[in-house]
Parts: C-alpha cells; sequence; structure tokens
C-alpha cells in the first residue's frame, strides 16, 4: 500500500512539474513575440538610407478596387478631353452668365439604364438631391423656399440638351454655390441620379424629349426602356427631383 501510494504521488508531481515547466515555455515564447523588435509608422529608423521607417509605394501602385480604367463611367469625361477648349455661354433674365456647351461631356450614360437603376436615382435624388432642385426640378426645394438660392431649372433648353456627363460632373466637382457630393455619393449612384434626372425631364417635356428639342431619357442600349422611364417619372411628379 505504502509503494501504490508512493507511485501516486510521484506521478502527481510528475505531472505538476510537466505543467509548470510547459507554462514557463509558453509564457516565455509569448513574452518574446509580444515585444520582438519592429517599426512603427512615421519613426525615424537607422535600418534605412533614408532614415524613414515606412516604405514608399512602388511607382504606379493602384490601391485594390482604384484602378478607374473605365474614364467615361468615373468622370464623365470624354477619353481625350481638353481643358482648355472654349465653351459657350449665354445670359439668362438676371444677367447671369450660363455655360450652355459641354464639350469635354460625354454625351450618353455609360451603363445600362434599367429600371431597378432609376428606382436607386429616385431614392437618391429624394435624399441628396430635392431639398434644393425640387420635386421635378425645377428649383424649387424646400431650402429654396426658404431663402436659399433658387438653382436653375432642369426643363430649360439649356440643360435639357446638356449631356448627360456634365450632370455627373456637377456632383463630382460642384458647380456654382453646390458643393462636390463624391464623398456621399458613389459613382454608380451619380449616374443613376443622372439617369433619374432624364426621366424628370422627359416628364416634363414629353413631346420635345428624345427629338432635335432635347436628349433621350435614357442611353443607346436602353431604348426599349423609354416608356419604363417616362412612367416612373410620371409617378413621381409629385414628390421626385433632379440635381444640376
Amino acid at each position: 500500500m505504502n509503494n501504490s501510494k508512493q507511485v501516486q504521488s510521484m506521478r502527481k508531481v510528475t505531472v505538476f512539474a510537466l505543467l509548470l515547466f510547459t507554462f514557463a515555455l509558453s509564457t516565455a515564447c509569448r513574452y518574446d513575440m509580444q515585444d520582438q523588435p519592429r517599426l512603427k509608422p512615421y519613426k525615424e529608423s537607422d535600418f534605412f538610407a533614408d532614415g524613414k521607417a515606412m516604405r514608399d509605394l512602388p511607382e504606379g501602385t493602384v490601391a485594390r478596387g482604384q484602378l478607374k480604367e473605365d474614364k467615361a463611367f468615373y468622370t464623365g469625361k470624354k477619353e481625350n478631353a481638353d481643358p482648355n477648349i472654349q465653351v459657350e455661354t449665354t445670359t439668362d433674365a438676371s444677367g447671369n452668365t450660363l455655360v450652355s456647351s459641354f464639350p469635354n461631356d460625354i454625351e450618353e450614360i455609360p451603363m445600362p439604364v434599367t429600371e431597378e437603376v432609376l428606382d436607386r436615382g429616385e431614392e437618391r435624388y429624394k435624399i441628396f438631391c430635392m431639398v434644393c432642385h425640387g420635386p421635378v426640378g425645377s428649383g424649387d426645394g424646400m431650402v429654396v423656399r426658404r431663402g436659399y438660392p433658387q438653382p436653375p431649372t432642369y426643363h430649360d433648353d439649356r440643360l435639357r440638351n446638356a449631356p448627360a456627363g456634365h450632370f455627373f460632373d456637377v456632383m463630382t466637382n460642384g458647380w456654382g454655390k453646390m458643393n462636390s457630393y463624391a464623398s456621399m455619393i458613389p459613382v454608380a449612384d451619380r449616374w443613376a441620379i443622372v439617369a433619374y434626372i432624364r426621366a424628370l425631364q422627359a416628364s416634363q417635356n414629353p413631346q420635345g424629349f428624345g427629338n432635335e428639342g432635347g436628349r433621350p431619357a435614357t442611353n443607346s442600349n436602353t431604348a426599349n426602356e423609354e416608356s419604363n422611364t417616362n412612367g416612373t417619372a410620371g409617378n413621381t411628379a409629385g414628390n421626385g427631383g433632379g440635381d444640376q
């Protein structure tokens, strides 16, 4: 009996010693890895010749998802846009000088315009644009009624004949008293708003739109959806909107 108890006691001591040894090794390993030498961003370093801890990105590096090869889609501009090209201007009844030609802007929306795109454009328009531009793009939004400067209507010949890229450019870079909305509205949503603006323009001038006096409501790939476009705009004439 005594020998059996001694054996059991020795086993317990051995197991305890092994556990203690394992614990000591594991904590020592964690301590070493936790406090290993490393370089912190924006700190000095004598390891590199330029004295900086951070390394410069290789020339031509593009972040994932930021290549933006489709210039028309991401800028609304033509491939060989000329920033020095002369534009035509007109003067409105108040004496304001207005740009009436947009030679660098693309003519059509560079993505398929579907019913879903128009619905998305209507939703985004009501969130970001209607407060100034009004339900149908007449420039009579709620803040305008309370004294804010009135934006131009989308339904005069100047903006009815403006290319699709102009409206995208305004949302992206701002125009006049309107600031850029690029940080708030993704690229695809900006084009959806442009599509909805075209629908609003068609709803207010259905006979002249699509002929010599107006722009088509959609792009060239969606001619069969023109009736859906007009229907959407007609249903939202009381509570939709448009962007300068």
